[in-house]
């Protein structure tokens, strides 16, 4: 569920490359969208986020080179590296992971990706 939160495109192609916007763990709720409980949750809800605006793009993440975290706080790091491997399994694309002071929303998780369309030389 990629609903912008601000000013921006969820994705942009040029050429080859496709960069996604930050996804936030944003869900789906009778109230409407609403962030999920909880830091785990959040990370599981953003990467099913970015891997929806990656299919828009006919791409997964296998397709993925550069995927950049911002963490409200840093002391979950692990956590984050045990959802993001439940997700991408054995795929190591190049990764950042930065503490930030606030996230929109009060999300305590956002991820963004750089993806190639395969056969891209």
């Amino acid at each position: 569920m990629s609903i912008p939160v601000g000013p921006y495109s969820p994705s942009v192609r040029s050429g080859s490359w496709v960069v996604c916007s930050g996804q936030i763990g944003l869900c789906s709720s009778p109230q409407g969208p609403v962030l999920a409980e909880g830091f785990a949750a959040q990370v599981d809800q953003a990467l099913a986020n970015v891997a929806d605006v990656l299919a828009g793009e006919r791409l997964g993440w296998g397709d993925v080179v550069k995927v950049t975290a911002f963490l409200a706080d840093m002391a979950d790091y692990a956590v984050f590296n045990a959802r993001y491997v439940a997700v991408l399994g054995d795929h190591r694309p190049a990764r950042s992971v930065v503490a930030v002071v606030g996230l929109p929303l009060g999300a305590l998780v956002e991820v963004e990706v750089w993806a190639r369309s395969a056969g891209a030389g």
